[in-house]
């Protein structure tokens, strides 16, 4: 059975002491017995505090982003290497805001999966559709398309660390949210995707979760679809009481 993850992007903000405050409040509420696996994203000057602080409790620590080069002369980036160093187990890869802000391809995206996967860092993969992809009927072309560019060349095997993130673009940070039925569909579409390309044991063990204008409310509908395995978490996860909601709203 595939255990609810929740992960919480936070994006560009809190400061260090911020989030020691806001990571000692949620460690406290979480507990070493959550019915879900935890994952929280700092931003990167607060990882070194956040990875020291979250050793021994069972909130795991990601990254927002990382370079997918190992060392060099490439100013402001972050390695595989130095996200671990830090102390973080996951990273978070190809979301929708570095995809636009950022100009970064499904082949740049592709990369820096593998080489995540290949350092021993977990990842979680965004992919969705904008609003007028959706208008348009082009929801399965586009996520078809950035999961099989993202994946391109990518042993299965190496895939087993891999959850992928469902954020259609439209519900990012709007206040709108994907409707249980809709969000199901495109989740059964991507696990059918990956049956065909990986065989129906990797398809059914891999996770797959939500992420869009996610809270305690909309998600507790949300996770009684059956291939809705989890959130990421915007906005929500700012707070440890909203953020623990989500938690304990699977249970």
């Amino acid at each position: 059975m595939r255990k609810i993850l929740i992960a919480g992007n936070w994006k560009m903000h809190k400061s260090i002491p911020e989030t020691l405050e806001l990571l000692s409040l949620l460690a406290g509420k979480v507990g070493a017995a959550s019915p879900a696996e935890v994952v929280v994203a700092p931003p990167f000057t607060a990882l070194s505090a956040a990875g020291k602080l979250l050793s021994g409790t069972s909130i795991l620590l990601a990254a927002q982003n990382m370079s997918q080069n190992p060392e060099g002369a490439f100013t402001g980036e972050i390695s595989a290497a130095m996200l671990m160093d830090a102390g973080c187990q996951w990273v978070i890869l190809g979301h929708s805001e570095r995809r636009s802000l950022y100009d970064e391809t499904n082949g740049v995206i592709c990369q820096k999966i593998k080489v995540a996967l290949e350092n021993g860092l977990k990842v979680i993969f965004c992919l969705g559709e904008t609003a007028s992809q959706r208008a348009g009927g082009k929801t399965q072309d586009v996520v078809r398309g950035q999961m099989e560019l993202g994946l391109r060349n990518l042993d299965v095997g190496l895939l087993a660390s891999l959850v992928i993130a469902y954020e259609p673009v439209w519900a990012i940070g709007t206040g709108k949210n994907a409707t249980p039925h809709q969000a199901q569909e495109v989740h059964r579409f991507i696990r059918s995707e990956l049956e065909k390309k990986y065989g129906s044991e990797f398809a059914e063990s891999t996770r797959i979760i939500y992420g869009g204008s996610v809270t305690s409310e909309n998600f507790q509908n949300l996770s009684l679809e059956p291939d809705i395995d989890g959130a990421l978490v915007g906005g929500a996860s700012l707070d440890a009481d909203s953020f623990y909601d989500i938690i304990t709203s699977v249970t």
